[in-house]
Parts: structure tokens; sequence; C-alpha cells
């Protein structure tokens, strides 16, 4: 217990059962998450036909308040087909043979995704090619062109 001349050091927000924590500043509510247990593709034998394994997880991403706006667009740049046009995200998971460890595969790659999200890219500076790369470049058209002309003599010589 701190005493009352400390500063008070503050706890990390707590996250509620289901949310799924990106990083130290995104926390993603486990009401923004929709899970559906669906039948596995795939081989796989009886357990495939009895048991609805595989998971798809929704995720809202045009509705989510812990997404700031830039990020949102890259996010929808990445997401990519797995976009509706519902602005729901959607990640299939059927790798492995029980529900626990689909879901947690499908959790952990729309975190990845996020994650990626998180990035900014670095702004591309235009650049112009040197005078040397010039000069470089015509010599070797004007090599290739050397090459060409020597081929097309006439037919009879050579």
């Amino acid at each position: 217990m701190s005493s009352p001349n400390e500063p008070a050091t503050r706890s990390p927000t707590p996250s509620t059962p289901g949310s799924l924590r990106i990083n130290h500043q995104i926390l993603i509510p486990a009401t923004d998450l929709e899970e559906r247990f669906i039948r596995s593709p795939g081989p796989g034998g009886q357990n495939v036909n009895k048991l609805a394994t595989a998971v798809q997880l929704r995720f809202d991403a045009a509705r989510c308040l812990a997404l700031p706006e830039p990020m949102r667009e890259r996010l929808a740049r990445l997401a990519g087909r797995r976009l509706g046009s519902d602005g729901f995200i959607t990640i299939e998971a059927h790798r492995y043979r029980t529900r626990e460890r689909n879901r947690d595969d499908a959790r952990q790659r729309l975190a990845q995704l996020l994650l990626q999200a998180t990035e900014v890219p670095k702004p591309r500076h235009p650049t112009r090619p040197s005078r040397a790369a010039k000069e470089r470049r015509m010599e070797a058209k004007h090599q290739r062109a050397q090459t060409k002309q020597r081929r097309s003599g006439p037919l009879g010589e050579g």
C-alpha cells in the first residue's frame, strides 16, 4: 500500500473477459468481437462431421471506438478481402482439432493484423537518378542499339 506522500501509480486498465489486448494503448472490448463455431473444412475423419470446431471471428472495425481513425484506414487496407461491406473483419481458423486452439489462433491472427495496422508507414520521398546513373543508362542503351544494329546486316554475309 502506498503512503499519502508517495505519488499514486496508475494501474493498467483491467481487461474484461473476452476482450483482446493489442498493446499497452489499445484494448479491443469483447462487445466488438463475435465468435461463431462452424464445421471445419478438409480432412479430419469423423471429428469433422460431428463437431463444429472451426471458429469464425468477426471484428467490428468500422464502429470500434478503441481504434484511432488513421489506424482504422490502415487496417482496412491490410485486411483486404477479409473486410466485408458491413465493416466487419472476418477471420476463420480451422487449423487445429479443438475449439479452444482455433479460438486462440483466430484471436492471435486478429491481434497480429491490428498490431501491423498500428505501425505508421514511413513517408516515401521521391528521389531523382544521379547524373552518373543517367549516363550509365544511356551508355547501356547505346551498347544495346549497336548490338542489334550489328545483327541486322545483309543476309548473304556473315
